[in-house]
């Protein structure tokens, strides 16, 4: 059995006119929902690997919940940046093949797809992940496979 852990990263600031959207940090309020989404995770998960879009808000994501949660440092992949559900599961199958549990934090629209696309079949039935949300799929068998996801828990602080 294999566990696919989806974060969205936390509440990011608004882009000012001299910053690029992968600049942009967190919020006050996101750093607190990354803390708690840490906070959640201690003691029920232990990822094996893990991938991190490399925008600043991504990584400050990280970095709060990895003081709740103890993980080695991730592989930050820019093509989870900006990545569509296909882009998603090449970077799971090329960077997190052997592994049992994997966290990946990400962003919408491809991580909101993505949990459709494997639970459901289809990206087309994306409903949203709000900031700082966790969706935790369990799959039967080794692969991240279309339709072949179970939903086991949604978390949002």
């Amino acid at each position: 059995m294999r566990e696919l852990l989806l974060l969205r990263h936390a509440e990011a600031m608004s882009a000012g006119p001299d910053t690029r959207d992968i600049e942009r940090p967190l919020s006050v309020h996101g750093e607190r929902q990354a803390r708690a989404a840490g906070t959640w995770l201690a003691g029920q998960a232990a990822p094996d690997a893990l991938l991190c879009s490399p925008a600043r808000r991504a990584q400050m994501t990280f970095d709060a919940l990895a003081r709740s949660l103890p993980v080695r440092p991730p592989l930050f992949l820019p093509g989870i940046y900006e990545a569509t559900p296909g882009d998603l599961l090449t970077l799971l199958e090329t960077h997190a093949g052997a592994a049992r549990q994997v966290l990946l934090i990400g962003h919408n629209p491809g991580l909101e797809q993505l949990l459709a696309l494997l639970t459901e079949g289809r990206s087309a039935g994306a409903r949203g992940l709000a900031p700082a949300t966790l969706a935790w799929v369990e799959f039967a068998g080794d692969a991240f496979e279309p339709g072949g996801g179970r939903l086991r828990a949604l978390w949002s602080p």
